[in-house]
């Protein structure tokens, strides 16, 4: 039996798996739809769960960070995992790792770089406090470790399968796309007024950015995520009352509180238009 995935297999910042049972929901209203464009896919887990709704539509997932490349890296990923998991043992969960065990962690991280590339963002998921991410043997060095491995493997099997994988600009992929009127375009740019780190794509989203985005709803269906930080529904209710604007003129909106961890949490918002 193949896998239903309600989360991204490998951590990835950002993941919808807070939004998952309410974007099936979502799907499950769409009429004459046969191409679901995920435009910023993330760790493409609105794609997964787009085909898996909606199995006879294609799902493009514009995989722009490379998860795909993590992906194909997790069996070497596990591996490292299952050989620093015994420096670990006599730590309690979710407790600081010692210096001289740290060190050692970083010794197995040196010598796995040797031999292929290490998916410190996956590491990161096991040895740092939570919400934290290191991308590179640097940044995990000036982090400080704590016990949160994982019990068992990362399984990935599947996890693209049925999907339309490509790496390019939104822009350019939604221009192959606007005059489909049987498409759905799911966008999940990074959120304005964030910190964007944990990407790959080392890029900075300002204001005029997001407004680029934004202009790409006009005359589509789209489900739009966003976070209350952004404050782009007040942008946008502004744009209407000073310009005469339709900027998200009769979308369904979903707001919903979600946890970074037991000390942050955040508004997510889902902007749903079909």
């Amino acid at each position: 039996m193949i896998k239903r995935f309600s989360s991204s297999p490998l951590p990835f910042r950002g993941s919808k798996r807070y939004y998952v049972r309410r974007f099936r929901e979502v799907l499950a209203q769409t009429q004459d739809i046969d191409t679901v464009v995920d435009l910023f896919g993330g760790s493409g887990l609105l794609s997964r769960v787009a085909k898996d709704t909606l199995p006879n539509c294609r799902v493009i997932y514009n995989d722009f960070d490379h998860y795909d490349t993590r992906l194909a890296n997790a069996a070497n990923t596990n591996a490292l995992l299952r050989s620093i998991a015994p420096l670990l043992v006599n730590v309690p969960d979710n407790k600081k790792v010692p210096t001289e065990t740290k060190i050692k962690i970083l010794e197995l991280c040196a010598e796995e770089e040797k031999r292929h590339a290490v998916d410190y963002i996956t590491l990161s998921g096991s040895l740092l406090f939570s919400g934290n991410w290191a991308q590179s043997y640097e940044e995990l060095s000036k982090q400080t470790m704590y016990n949160r491995m994982v019990k068992t493997d990362y399984n990935v099997a599947n996890y693209l399968s049925g999907l339309e994988v490509t790496h390019c600009d939104y822009r350019e992929l939604f221009n192959a796309h606007k005059a489909n009127k049987k498409a759905l375009f799911l966008l999940d740019p990074p959120y304005l007024q964030t910190e964007h780190s944990a990407y790959k794509a080392d890029t900075y989203w300002q204001l005029k950015d997001y407004l680029d985005v934004l202009t790409l709803l006009d005359d589509t269906k789209y489900v739009l995520f966003t976070s209350g930080k952004s404050q782009i529904i007040e942008l946008c209710d502004w744009i209407n009352q000073s310009f005469g604007g339709k900027l998200l003129k009769d979308a369904q909106k979903y707001v919903q509180n979600s946890r970074i961890n037991d000390f942050a949490a955040y508004k997510d918002i889902m902007i749903a238009k079909l």
